[in-house]
């Protein structure tokens, strides 16, 4: 396995996790063998199922059945629910091979908050889920022993994911500009090696993760501080330059915790978190949320019930994991700061002075862990379509005190994720764009990204789009019905009675 930079701080307990392992023959040999019962249950269900759509082509050049930006586990499960029914996607991301989303470059978790037993991206295949891969290898002593999954073995699983399901990713392709047409047809400008070209597509799917329409959310204070001094916790930096240095980290979350973590880890030497709250939340309230009924019916609520559940998650606010929290505080040199909120940040000399409610804090460098925000503006990609995306803020008011900024800024979409228009008939052709990733909370649940229950949302957008595209192509699919012509029957399966002789029978 390839370990890159950013992932070196974690190298001790990737070691030590992977010493569960017997021998590296045995582990092929799992592993070849899971594959090959992979391949019957393939041969069993019918996958892939049989391609059914025709063919099209505009202005000369071909046109794709489903683009798909992203190719993370949410890209990655679409891809196995679209070929359930004869679709097969191309995938499109940016980054190079093996390295798609977080889990190798800007994640810092040991392990996953999830719990192991969840099925994530399996698609109710068993012997594709991380259970069967990791047995397969390890044996089921060390699954039974195991507590979290480890951060980068999820990110191996996804790679042998991706294989075994034959996905179709282009690597290092970034998607710079998108542009539904009056047709139907949308229009994808991506750079590759260094040239720009043309993708037509008459679906486009939104697979871009948790900051999917946005980015990392940089606090006001923070503005015009010379970038030497700090960086957000989703930013791709070498924690061993921390090392000796004074460290703030603004924050409690789980990726706080992570960050704090990681610089104690590479011999920072000292961490302070500054965190606004006088006491860290302890229960996770969004597990208690995570039951079939609203899994599904997210949806079919009423916006009013939409808004007060999503939105008392968001106030309770999610405890940092248990063991992210430990991992911190075995540290002496670590320090938690609570109901200490961060005012102002001041470069004097070489170092950072750090104004709180508490008091001033001298560090040499300071760590933004603030989570993500719907900000159209860090996604020029889009910059085509975002004025014309209908909002939660245009459909909803909530009552005095239920205010929710990211709730109002996430995208009002339909019934299979796709946005829909600010001004009917100004922008035609945006409803074929699907927004599959986290801002799609609001309005579908937690089906578009986390691990829990994205097999779920996968097969609903897929199962959708197979929908539209036959409705789309009703007349060509009614001729094919007309013309359909392999027999059944060839007439020698019977032989004609005479009727006048057996009825003449039966009354005797």
């Amino acid at each position: 396995m390839r370990l890159p930079p950013q992932a070196a701080g974690a190298l001790d307990f990737w070691v030590l996790v992977m010493s569960i392992s017997t021998s590296t023959a045995a582990a092929a040999s799992g592993l070849a063998a899971l594959q090959e019962r992979l391949r019957d249950d393939f041969v069993t269900l019918g996958w892939p199922a049989k391609a059914w759509i025709t063919p099209s082509s505009r202005n000369g050049h071909a046109v794709h059945d489903v683009l798909v930006i992203g190719a993370g586990q949410a890209g990655l499960a679409l891809n196995v629910a679209l070929q359930q029914v004869g679709i097969k996607p191309v995938l499109l991301d940016k980054s190079p091979l093996d390295f798609e989303g977080p889990w190798a470059t800007t994640a810092r978790m040991e392990t996953l908050r999830s719990p192991k037993e969840l099925t994530g991206p399996a698609m109710g295949i068993a012997a594709l889920s991380f259970r069967a891969w990791f047995v397969a290898q390890f044996g089921l002593e060390a699954w039974t022993t195991l507590d979290k999954i480890p951060r980068l073995q999820w990110m191996d699983y996804l790679r042998w994911y991706r294989r075994v399901t034959n996905a179709d990713v282009r690597n290092s392709h970034e998607v710079i500009a998108v542009r539904p047409q009056a047709d139907g047809v949308v229009e994808v400008d991506v750079k590759a090696n260094g040239v720009i070209a043309t993708w037509q597509t008459r679906r486009l799917v939104l697979a871009t993760g948790r900051d999917g329409l946005g980015g990392a959310t940089i606090p006001a204070f923070m503005q015009g501080v010379d970038r030497r001094f700090w960086a957000h916790s989703s930013h791709e930096m070498d924690y061993a330059t921390l090392a000796g240095k004074h460290v703030g980290v603004v924050g409690a979350g789980a990726s706080a915790m992570d960050s704090a973590a990681t610089a104690l880890e590479n011999g920072a030497a000292s961490v302070d978190l500054l965190i606004r709250r006088k006491q860290l939340p302890q229960i996770n309230k969004s597990k208690g949320s995570g039951v079939p009924g609203l899994t599904h019916g997210q949806y079919l609520l009423p916006d009013e019930w939409k808004w007060r559940i999503r939105h008392y998650i968001n106030a309770q606010q999610v405890p940092p994991p248990h063991g992210s929290t430990l991992r911190v505080s075995r540290h002496e040199n670590a320090f938690f700061n609570l109901g200490c909120a961060v005012q102002s940040a001041t470069v004097v000399g070489d170092k950072l002075h750090v104004q709180t409610t508490a008091g001033v804090f001298v560090l040499d460098f300071l760590i933004i862990s603030t989570g993500f925000a719907i900000d159209w503006s860090l996604r020029p990609e889009f910059a085509d379509i975002a004025p014309h995306v209908k909002l939660w803020n245009s459909r909803f008011s909530p009552a005095t005190g239920d205010e929710d900024a990211e709730l109002s800024a996430s995208p009002d979409l339909g019934p299979l994720f796709e946005f829909q228009e600010k001004t009917p008939g100004e922008m035609p052709g945006l409803d074929h764009i699907h927004c599959f990733c986290y801002p799609a909370a609001l309005s579908h649940g937690t089906v578009s990204g986390d691990i829990p229950a994205i097999s779920d949302g996968a097969r609903k957008l897929a199962q959708g789009l197979a929908s539209l595209f036959y409705r789309d192509d009703i007349e060509q699919h009614f001729a094919k019905l007309q013309a359909y012509a392999e027999p059944e029957l060839d007439g020698t399966e019977w032989t004609v009675a005479d009727s006048a002789a057996r009825i003449q029978q039966l009354q005797q």
